[in-house]
């Protein structure tokens, strides 16, 4: 196994990372001196705030058996059986939290299409409606790796392969 950094806090930093998108969303509501992209910012802002309190409630249970935040300690401890199986409510809860924190269908409501006013990004375009667009799908990776290593087994079933030396032929 190769690991680039190997934090023991790593999960409480992930998320401290993850959070600060509120602030850059709020600041560039504010700075566009619209009070419309100003309700949006402070309505989407509301979104991604309940939702990270909900997953960060869901992985307390992952943490608990465990018993570390490290990354790499938690999917070694699924070297055995995926947390999927073994924490299946917890699983179904954080996707769906996921999916609302990263604005997905049916939880896009912070940029409603049928309003005139898309949200946040209203007043900006060309690079900065691009910075706005890479820093959603960024967040959509960092959260599907977060869903991939905490209930998937991160990288084992790609590392393990002991598995196949069982297959006989």
């Amino acid at each position: 196994m190769i690991v680039i950094v190997d934090i023991e806090l790593g999960i409480f930093y992930i998320f401290a990372l993850s959070s600060l998108s509120t602030h850059g969303i709020i600041m560039s509501g504010w700075a566009s001196n619209s009070k419309y992209a100003f309700l949006g910012s402070m309505r989407t802002v509301a979104q991604l705030i309940s939702y990270e309190i909900s997953i960060g409630l869901l992985i307390i249970p992952i943490l608990l058996f465990t018993g570390s935040a490290n990354i790499s300690i938690i999917v070694e401890f699924q070297r055995e059986i995926f947390f999927i199986f073994t924490f299946l409510p917890s699983f179904i809860l954080f996707f769906i939290s996921i999916l609302a924190e990263t604005n997905r269908i049916p939880f896009d409501l912070a940029e409603a299409e049928s309003e005139l006013v898309s949200g946040y990004n209203i007043e900006y375009s060309a690079i900065g409606f691009v910075f706005f667009f890479l820093g959603e799908y960024s967040n959509i990776i960092l959260m599907s790796s977060l869903l991939v290593c905490l209930f998937l087994g991160g990288f084992l079933p790609i590392y393990n392969t002991h598995i196949l030396t069982q297959i006989p032929g």
